[in-house]
C-alpha cells in the first residue's frame, strides 16, 4: 500500500470531486488508455489503484450515474446465512474492536462474505438511515463489477486491505461516502472468507482508518486460529453447546448470572444476562422485535441486539441459541424457576430457603424487571398468609426484606408479646412509616 502525505479531509473531498468529469469520459478513453495513452491522460489526483478499478467497473458496463450496489434476492434470508457463516464467530470481536469507533465517527461497521454480500451492518440509527439510501444494508451486494469502485469490493478483488476517498467512487451517489475495507481470510486453507469495513464520511479519509481496519482483520484472523486450535484439543475445558447440555444458571441476589454448563463456571455480562433471563422466560422462542422490547428499556437498533446474540452465543456455545425465533435449544435449570416450582407445591419454606434475593436487582431490563417483581411479590404474599413467623423473621432479616414496612408491621402483630423479638419490630415498624411518609 502506498505511503500518503495527510490531506485535509475536506480539501481532499473537494479535489476527488473534480475526478468526476474525467470518470464520465472512461469508456471513451478506455480504448486509449488500454494501449498505455500518454501520462497526460490520466487526471493528476487518480492513483493507480482507483483508476485500474474504474477500467474494471466501466468494462463491467456499470453505469456511473445511476449505479447502486444491488439487493440479493435472498436478502431476507440473510439471518439463517449470516449465523452459519464463519465469522459469526468473530463479529463480536470486530464490533467490540471498531463499533464504537465507527459510532464515533458517523459511520458505520459492515462484514460482507467472500461475494460481497453485506451479512452485518452496525451504526447509529441515523447513520444508517442514511447507508440505506445507497443501499448499504443487509443482503447488498458490493462486489466491484456489481457495484464499481468501493473499498469492500476492490478489497476483495485484489485481496488487500484498500481505502476509497469520496470522489474515488465510481458510482456518483456513492460519492459523499468514503471507505476502508480489509480481507479476512481462513486461519487454514487462506482462502478469503469476506471484509470487514468501516464506511462513513470525510472522518475516516486517513490513514489511520486504514491501519485500524487491517489490524482488526488480522485479529479476526487470529481469533479464527484459537477456535481451530482449541476445537482440535481433546479436552480442551471448552464446550460447543449440543441437545444433551444443561446450562445451570443462577441469578438470585446477583448483579448478573452465573452459568455452569458442567465443565466451567462463567459470569455473563449484565446485558447478556437479561437476554438469557428472557429467553429462559419464552421457551417456545421470541421474536427479535420483542425481545429488543423486553431487554432494552430505550429504543435501540436492531444491529445492537444481533451484536450481543452473536457473542452470547459464542459464550454458550454455536448450538445452544436459535434464531427466527430466538430461543434456548438447550435444557436449563435455573434458581429462581426452582423458588417459583416450590412456591407451586405449597413448600413455602423450601422456597424460601432458595431464594437469595430479587433476581438480577440491578437490571433495567424491562422483562426482568417485571419477572424479578412478580417473583417477589408472589413469595411475600406466600411469607404472609402462612403466619410462619420463623419465615417472616428471615425475611426482614435479609438484605432485601430489612426496609420492607409491610412485612415489619406483619411481624410486629403476629409476634407474641413475650417475644423478645417484638420490641425489635414495633421499633423498624415506626422507623420505617416515620421515612417513608
Amino acid at each position: 500500500m502506498e505511503h500518503e502525505t495527510p490531506v485535509c479531509p475536506t480539501r481532499r473531498h473537494h479535489a476527488d470531486r473534480d475526478l468526476w468529469p474525467w470518470r464520465r469520459r472512461l469508456p471513451e478513453l478506455s480504448n486509449e488508455v488500454m494501449t498505455r495513452a500518454p501520462a497526460d491522460s490520466w487526471p493528476a489526483r487518480a492513483r493507480p489503484l482507483v483508476v485500474d478499478s474504474w477500467m474494471r467497473s466501466a468494462a463491467s458496463g456499470i453505469d456511473a450515474d445511476t449505479a447502486l450496489a444491488p439487493v440479493a434476492n435472498d436478502a431476507d434470508d440473510v439471518g439463517d446465512y449470516r449465523d452459519a457463516h464463519p465469522l459469526a464467530r468473530v463479529f463480536p470481536l470486530l464490533y467490540d474492536v471498531l463499533g464504537a469507533a465507527a459510532e464515533d465517527c458517523d459511520a458505520v461497521l459492515a462484514l460482507g462474505d467472500a461475494d460481497g454480500k453485506l451479512l452485518w451492518v452496525c451504526g447509529r440509527p441515523n447513520t444508517l438511515r442514511k447507508a440505506e439510501k445507497i443501499n448499504f444494508v443487509e443482503g447488498s451486494v458490493w462486489d466491484e463489477r456489481a457495484a464499481g469502485t468501493n473499498a469492500p469490493g476492490t478489497a476483495l478483488r485484489l485481496d488487500t486491505a484498500v481505502q476509497i476517498r469520496a470522489g474515488e467512487h465510481y458510482a456518483r451517489k456513492v460519492q459523499s461516502w468514503s471507505c476502508v475495507a480489509a480481507p479476512i481470510h481462513d486461519p487454514e486453507t487462506q482462502a478469503v472468507l469476506g471484509i470487514v469495513d468501516v464506511t462513513g464520511g470525510d472522518d475516516i479519509s486517513c490513514p489511520q482508518t486504514l491501519a485500524m481496519v487491517r489490524a482488526a482483520a488480522r485479529m479476526a484472523e487470529a481469533e479464527l486460529g484459537r477456535i481451530v486450535a482449541v476445537r482440535r484439543l481433546p479436552e480442551s475445558g471448552l464446550r460447543v453447546a449440543s441437545g444433551s447440555q444443561c446450562l445451570r444458571i443462577d441469578a438470585l441476589g446477583r448483579p448478573d448470572c452465573l452459568v455452569d454448563d458442567g465443565i466451567r463456571a462463567y459470569q455473563l455480562s449484565g446485558r447478556h444476562s437479561d437476554i438469557v433471563t428472557i429467553l429462559v422466560a419464552n421457551p417456545d422462542g421470541v421474536s427479535g422485535d420483542q425481545l429488543a422490547v423486553e431487554v432494552y428499556p430505550d429504543d435501540v437498533g436492531s444491529s445492537t441486539l444481533r451484536a450481543e446474540m452473536a457473542r452470547l452465543r459464542s459464550l454458550l456455545g454455536e448450538g445452544a441459541i436459535q434464531s427466527r425465533p430466538y430461543r434456548l435449544r438447550v435444557p436449563v435449570q435455573c434458581d429462581w424457576l426452582a423458588v417459583q416450582a416450590r412456591l407451586l407445591q405449597g413448600d413455602i419454606r423450601g422456597a424460601m430457603k432458595l431464594y437469595r434475593g430479587p433476581l438480577l436487582p440491578a437490571s433495567d431490563a424491562p422483562g426482568v424487571v417485571e419477572r424479578r417483581e412478580q417473583l417477589h411479590h408472589q413469595l411475600r404474599a406466600a411469607l404472609i398468609a402462612s403466619c410462619d413467623l420463623d419465615l417472616l423473621v428471615s425475611w426482614t432479616g435479609s438484605c432485601w426484606g430489612a426496609n420492607d414496612l409491610q412485612m415489619w408491621q406483619h411481624q410486629a402483630r403476629a409476634l407474641p408479646r413475650s417475644s423478645p423479638l417484638l420490641p425489635l419490630a414495633i421499633a423498624e415498624a415506626r422507623r420505617l412509616d416515620a421515612k417513608f411518609r
